[in-house]
């Protein structure tokens, strides 16, 4: 004999635990669904030597089995190694890592100049001095002969998907003196859109590198490859510094018809040319330096016509300043994030203490960064004042701070692409 009451309480139970449970069911067997006939606008299969990697299964990292012959000629599984691939989204930033937020630091910085600082090398270097190494296919110089790319091109119609290998490269020029050799990787976007980007992995300590790396981009139709361009940037990895820049290739799709099978394709690398890059917008800075207090005086203004870096149309820009002395990175400091603003106004200042006699040898370089919360700040564009500025007008400020001591002066300069 059970009590009206309880055996209430009892119904109710079990209804609510038979709907929670009929609810849960159907929304697995609603999301199976979605996902098995869900096809995203852009994914990409990523192939290395008959291995497929599913960069939507990953994060930015994936553990395969590399696989090594025997004497026999069987395939045995040695063990698992860690192959770096570009998520869909992941940016073309290099090596130095944007800043993980958006608090500035003091605003004086006793720099430690040393005068053997010189032939050092910083870990978070992003300067590319026209003395480092070899002579940069991105700084101005003689031209040089940069070797050339092999890839092919072909079209998967029943999928709608462009497949894209990287197989080699030959005649790379040397990027590392102490080794006399390089550790190329190349860097690979669609153009206009820029959305689909990959890498491929780094070679050690070779002038012919051999990729065979395929790359597989579904979502595009074929009407419109007559207006894609393929951009390959050949790079060299640095441990201790940026990746030194070797040239690219730009292979517009518009003369290849890959429509009768597989197109084999061998481009000449270029130098990397800096003018052609898309405007980034401006920045507006001023300097000044005090000859007796031997102290530079770095003055962030504002920022104009940046370009559009968030779903919203905006941008959370914020500005890093680094201070160099050769190739050694002295100091780094940061403004404060300004919030959904293509047009950001800094006023932000930063002193630091400089010898007279070390000015020919300083160069400080801005970096204007898109601050975002949940994925990698993205840098948007750069600008560099001082030994090694690569523009006449950074050439030019330098050499009025110079020349007028005590003297501020703000001069407006455009970004050019990091």
């Amino acid at each position: 004999d059970v009590s009206p009451v309880v055996a209430g309480l009892i119904g109710a139970t079990v209804l609510v635990v038979s709907v929670s449970v009929t609810v849960f069911v159907w929304t697995c067997c609603h999301q199976q669904a979605e996902k098995k006939h869900k096809t995203p606008p852009y994914k990409f299969i990523h192939m290395l030597k008959g291995i497929s990697i599913y960069p939507e299964t990953l994060s930015n990292k994936k553990k395969i089995n590399r696989i090594r012959r025997d004497k026999n000629g069987t395939p045995k599984e040695t063990g698992r190694g860690n192959l770096l691939v570009d998520a869909a989204e992941s940016g073309l930033i290099g090596s130095d890592k944007a800043p993980d937020g958006p608090n500035a630091a003091p605003h004086v910085d006793q720099l430690p100049v040393k005068v053997d600082y010189g032939d050092e090398l910083s870990p978070d270097q992003s300067l590319t001095p026209g003395g480092s190494k070899t002579s940069s296919p991105s700084s101005p110089g003689d031209d040089v002969m940069l070797g050339e790319l092999t890839f092919s091109v072909d079209y998967n119609f029943p999928k709608k998907a462009l497949v894209v290998t990287i197989q080699e490269a030959h005649g790379l020029p040397v990027m590392d003196e102490h080794t006399q050799s390089s550790d190329p990787y190349i860097k690979m976007t669609i153009l206009p859109d820029k959305r689909h980007r990959v890498k491929t992995r780094v070679l050690r300590k070779t002038l012919d590198p051999v990729f065979d790396e395929t790359f597989t981009f579904y979502g595009i139709p074929y009407s419109q490859l007559q207006d894609l361009v393929l951009h390959f940037l050949v790079l060299s990895f640095d441990r201790f510094s940026r990746d030194d820049v070797i040239g690219e290739v730009m292979v517009p799709l518009a003369g290849v018809d890959p429509s009768t099978g597989k197109v084999q394709l061998t481009r000449e690398i270029l130098k990397r040319n800096i003018q052609k890059c898309i405007s980034r917008g401006e920045l507006q800075v001023s300097l000044s330096y005090q000859p007796v207090a031997q102290r530079m005086t770095v003055v962030v203004l504002k920022a104009r016509h940046l370009p559009k870096m968030d779903i919203t149309g905006l941008s959370d820009p914020y500005v890093k300043v680094n201070v160099y002395y050769g190739r050694k990175r002295i100091a780094k400091k940061k403004t404060h994030v300004k919030k959904c603003t293509l047009n950001p106004v800094f006023n932000e200042s930063f002193i630091y203490d400089i010898p007279v006699d070390l000015l020919p040898d300083i160069s400080i370089e801005f970096l204007v960064i898109d601050f975002d919360r949940t994925t990698k700040n993205e840098v948007v564009g750069r600008l560099i004042l001082g030994a090694h500025s690569i523009t006449a007008g950074g050439v030019e400020h330098w050499r009025e701070v110079c020349e007028n001591p005590r003297k501020p002066v703000a001069k407006w300069h455009s970004l050019s692409e990091y």
